[in-house]
């Protein structure tokens, strides 16, 4: 929203209602103050407030995952060991003799 426009409509609004004695001193200019503070938000600074959120999350999440790793109890049985099966598998094809592959 354009800024000077609100503060025009604003200041037309307030001169349509009649003066209270309960508003405190320098009221409009700390309203005024507020709106100019937020239309001086940039995009780099929603990005890096973003970017920060990120960080301390993934940080969260590498502290827990490390956490379980610690603390979850080894076997001493590596039949159900995965990166055996996953190597296995992945040169399963290297393991075979070339003939074999062609039919």
């Amino acid at each position: 929203m354009n800024l000077a426009e609100l503060q025009k409509k604003l200041t037309a609004a307030a001169r349509l209602q009649t003066p209270d004695d309960r508003v405190p001193y320098a009221f409009e200019k700390r309203i005024m103050a507020l709106i100019a503070e937020r239309a001086a938000v940039s995009g780099r600074i929603l990005w890096a407030r973003g970017f920060w959120r990120a960080a301390v999350s993934c940080l969260a999440l590498a502290l827990v995952c490390g956490a379980v790793s610690l603390f979850t109890p080894t076997t001493a049985d590596n039949s159900n060991d995965l990166s055996q099966d996953f190597e296995n598998t992945l040169l399963a094809s290297a393991d075979l003799p070339d003939n074999a592959l062609t039919p």
